[in-house]
């Protein structure tokens, strides 16, 4: 019988969800893109301080993750459009239960 304790009961039952949503983009990439699919620079412009590299950068770590999907339409001028997969939209209640505590708590953080 082994002493190692399996990697799935080492962490907190919460990494996986904070692994996916882990920095200040990807929340909001979700936020705007469970509103519909959008093209680069339209989650560009909605995002506002994310520079290209950031959001490319991010976009891929996503796609990677299973978040999202890249539809390349192979057109010139390029076409490509970023939707949520289903694993993405599932995190819909997180972000909604995130923002509920934020409006209770808003007052303490100002």
């Amino acid at each position: 019988m082994s002493d190692q304790v399996p990697e799935y009961e080492r962490h907190c039952p919460a990494e996986l969800t904070l692994d996916l949503l882990v920095g200040k983009w990807r929340p909001m990439i979700i936020y705007w893109l469970l509103q519909g699919p959008m093209r680069f620079n339209e989650l560009q412009r909605r995002l506002g301080a994310i520079t290209h590299r950031t959001l490319s950068k991010t976009l891929k770590e996503m796609e990677a993750a299973k978040l999202l999907t890249r539809c390349d339409y192979g057109e010139i001028p390029p076409r490509v459009d970023y939707t949520l997969t289903a694993r993405g939209r599932s995190l819909q209640p997180v972000l909604q239960a995130m923002e509920q505590w934020a409006t209770e708590n808003a007052a303490e953080h100002a």
